[in-house]
């Protein structure tokens, strides 16, 4: 979050230093006001991130369970919860047809789990406790703080950077100051002088208001990937059997169609990549850098070793769909 008001700090007092080197705007006025627009952003995103999360995808809270799937739900997050030894969160559902779910919140007092509608359809009721529980490692982690708090500035850069991109268009119409009037010929001529550090300045200024968004979408890439892994595992702690989540997980990505109630600016939180991008399910230094998701093979492939080693303590056989 500093680095998000430092960066917009960089935005606003770069665009008065270039425009005071064609001899206009003397006051740091853009850098002040950005500067405390990103303080406010960050503050604003941190407490209502989950709101305008939840909002986004059309959620709705399950209150009175209306059908066997939605009973269902509500007594596997109960029991997920006293396993986890978190407060029960709030429950929500989306109404998307494909399979996903995932957390959101500030905090264990201050949770919320949502589910697609397709994953109550395809999961059973190990996987779906699976899935719940791999949601309540990211609460238990406060996993949900910083996912969260992410998402929201992505969508605040977004919109910072469209209502300045209108600022900066209108004044575009705004005619220069022309060198032959008598009072801003000294302006002039200290415009002409800065003319190269000034077309720098300002290639840099716009090129950082471009890449505004990929920045704070890096920031989102950084953190996502070893996260999930620490919340299988969790989930597989949880539940002692983490062949359901390998199970669940087998299952959610074979569906084919992309979860389009869930957006780009939220798809870090998900259990799985809603959009299906294709650097998701590979490995090495790029795809770190810009898959929000570890890939599925091996995410599947060290659960299916921790059943393997729960087998060889156990003594007993699994099941390709649970405990056997």
């Amino acid at each position: 979050m500093i680095g998000f008001v430092l960066f917009f700090a960089w935005l606003g007092f770069g665009g008065d230093y270039v425009w005071s080197l064609q001899g206009h705007h003397p006051f740091p006025w853009v850098g002040i006001v950005l500067t405390i627009v990103a303080i406010l952003v960050a503050w604003y995103a941190y407490k209502t991130g989950p709101e305008k999360v939840l909002w986004a995808t059309g959620a709705r809270e399950l209150i009175t369970p209306q059908d066997d799937g939605e009973r269902q739900l509500a007594n596997v997050v109960d029991e997920m919860a006293i396993a986890a030894g978190v407060p029960r969160p709030r429950v929500w559902i989306v109404p998307d047809d494909d399979p996903n779910a995932f957390a959101t919140g500030h905090d264990p007092r201050d949770s919320h789990i949502a589910v697609t509608r397709g994953l109550l359809k395809i999961c059973n009721r190990d996987e779906l406790q699976a899935v719940i529980g791999h949601e309540l490692g990211h609460v238990k982690n406060l996993d949900v703080r910083l996912m969260t708090t992410l998402a929201a500035l992505v969508g605040a850069v977004l919109l910072v950077r469209e209502g300045m991109g209108r600022t900066m268009m209108y004044g575009g119409r705004v005619p220069m100051r022309s060198g032959g009037s008598g009072g801003s010929g000294g302006g002039g001529r200290r415009s002409k002088d800065a003319g190269p550090l000034l077309a720098i300045l300002l290639a840099l200024w716009v090129i950082s208001w471009i890449i505004a968004p990929i920045i704070t979408q890096l920031l989102v890439l950084a953190v996502s990937r070893r996260r999930e892994y620490l919340a299988d595992a969790m989930g597989a702690q949880f539940t002692r059997n983490p062949l359901a989540l390998a199970g669940a997980l087998e299952k959610i990505e074979g569906a084919a169609a992309p979860t389009t109630a869930i957006k780009r600016g939220v798809a870090h939180l998900c259990i799985v990549d809603p959009l299906g991008r294709r650097f998701t399910n590979r490995e090495g230094w790029l795809a770190d850098r810009l898959a929000t998701h570890p890939p599925m093979s091996q995410r599947i492939s060290r659960l299916k070793q921790m059943g393997y080693v729960e087998l060889k303590k156990e003594g007993g056989s699994f099941t390709s769909s649970g405990r056997g």
